[in-house]
């Protein structure tokens, strides 16, 4: 199946949704506020996010806002082929923010878009336009491939991750701890603890939120504000993707909680002891 490309405005009333295809969202003007597996926050103006697919997401517009989405499916030319080794770029939900050269494409994209395509050359042109855009994006978001440096303090950014764990956070905050690029910072992250920074936080944040439900007599709306979620849907469908159950069966012991394999004991498996706090995504440019 081909790409498509196309300019929407999102409404103000959060919506959630997951789909088969993978999807970038880039916010033309305006902002918008966006959820991926339960991370994320405001996207402003020439930012953007990956959203790869069957990712649940949550998302809303703020005011007059318009949107570019690019809509990928595994199988469109923009994926496959020569271009297979884009798909990479979907492993895992980042956000970023677009440099001066890709702000000038984006216009370029626009200029396109608004001139039109014959529709036997349609599907194909996008694709074109959709892999550019890929290409840039991955060269700016990729590997350095750097692997003999220093480790990562975990310890810092455990408790960096407790403090701030309702607060609109995003990859590039943890890589500044660290004095690094979001990139080599995602990249080394990964090699030292097998998870993605974003992967770390939604276990953080399901840790905590699950101590809250069986410790405490808090309401679950309370506590999925106290550990980041958008709301209580989303701790609910968080919590039946890797316990099996909602967290009100839980509190009522119903089940005995089991944690799915994301939520496994890694290299460095740290457990919040204090039940606050989640984090937000990865950017180009700190935003």
């Amino acid at each position: 199946m081909p790409s498509t490309i196309r300019q929407i405005p999102l409404e103000s009333a959060t919506k959630h949704h997951s789909h088969d295809f993978h999807q970038i969202v880039i916010t033309l003007c305006g902002s918008s506020e966006f959820e991926i597996e339960g991370l994320g926050g405001r996207v402003n103006a020439f930012s953007g996010c990956i959203v790869p697919a069957n990712h649940e997401h949550y998302y809303s517009g703020n005011g007059h806002n318009r949107q570019l989405i690019l809509d990928l499916p595994e199988d469109a030319p923009a994926l496959t082929g020569e271009h297979r080794e884009l798909v990479a770029l979907f492993d895992a939900p980042r956000f970023f923010a677009l440099d001066s050269p890709l702000r000038h494409y984006l216009t370029f994209v626009e200029s396109e878009l608004a001139r039109g395509f014959d529709n036997s050359t349609t599907s194909f042109q996008q694709d074109r336009l959709a892999a550019t855009l890929l290409g840039s994006l991955k060269a700016r978001l990729g590997a350095s491939g750097c692997t003999a440096q220093r480790r990562i303090d975990l310890t810092q950014i455990d408790r960096f991750i407790r403090r701030h764990l309702a607060d609109e956070l995003r990859v590039a905050d943890l890589a500044k701890l660290a004095c690094l690029s979001e990139a080599h910072f995602s990249e080394r992250f990964r090699a030292q603890t097998g998870l993605s920074p974003w992967q770390y936080v939604r276990r953080q944040r399901l840790h905590a939120a699950r101590q809250l439900v069986m410790q405490s007599r808090l309401p679950l709306t309370d506590i999925a504000i106290q550990t980041g979620f958008a709301n209580q849907s989303a701790l609910s469908h968080a919590f039946r993707r890797s316990y099996g159950a909602s967290p009100r069966q839980l509190r009522q012991g119903f089940v005995t909680p089991s944690l799915d394999a994301n939520s496994r004991s890694t290299p460095h498996s740290t457990a919040l002891s204090s039940a606050t706090s989640p984090v937000g995504a990865g950017v180009l440019s700190s935003q």
